[in-house]
């Protein structure tokens, strides 16, 4: 293990019944699990239950999200699990993302998505502008299942290995570049957010 690994937290963004969204993240987990340089913690949104309605400005938050909000703020990097529902992403994430904000600030997000014929692009490309309105650095490389559900077995493995796992090392390497950068930066000049 390297001297001061990166806590990564990895999101699965679908609260909706018989999702598919955990096999996608135990899969994706289970690759940065492999790296020296990363301790991972997976967030399940389904688990947290955090309230649809967002309170007042300057209302103290409710107990779901002040469970919460201590994982998201010791991550350094994120991934966001997610599907693609009406050409967007799930309600749950615009909460998660909506109920917090420092701990988004000057973090990097990678996305894994999947879905249909899209693979889920599309709920990435509306992501990416609000993770940078809570100043967020989303980084390129993004590991995409089309047609998710054909391409896992039982054991929720993919079928063909070897592209997924090259797309999941390429989305950690760019990511944990960007999260020891600005670990880095922050530890001599605090992030003027």
């Amino acid at each position: 293990m390297t001297e001061h690994p990166l806590t990564l937290a990895v999101i699965i963004g679908s609260t909706r019944k018989g999702r598919f969204g955990p096999i996608v993240a135990n899969w994706f987990a289970g690759q940065a699990g492999q790296r020296a340089d990363l301790v991972v913690d997976v967030i399940d949104l389904a688990e947290a239950g955090l309230p649809d309605a967002l309170g007042g400005f300057g209302d103290p938050p409710g107990p779901e999200v002040r469970a919460l909000s201590p994982r998201l703020a010791a991550a350094d990097a994120f991934v966001v699990v997610t599907p693609e529902y009406n050409h967007s992403f799930p309600a749950s994430l615009k909460s998660a993302i909506d109920w917090h904000h420092a701990e988004w600030q000057a973090k990097p997000v990678g996305f894994v998505a999947y879905g249909g014929m899209a693979g889920g692009l599309r709920a990435v490309e509306h992501l990416r502008p609000v993770f940078a309105e809570v100043h967020a650095i989303t980084v390129r490389e993004t590991v995409s299942f089309h047609n998710a559900g054909a391409l896992f077995d039982a054991e929720g493995l993919p079928i063909d290995p070897d592209p997924s796992n090259a797309a999941a090392k390429a989305l950690l390497d760019q990511l944990t570049w960007w999260a020891h950068a600005v670990r880095d930066a922050k530890a001599v000049r605090p992030y003027a957010g």
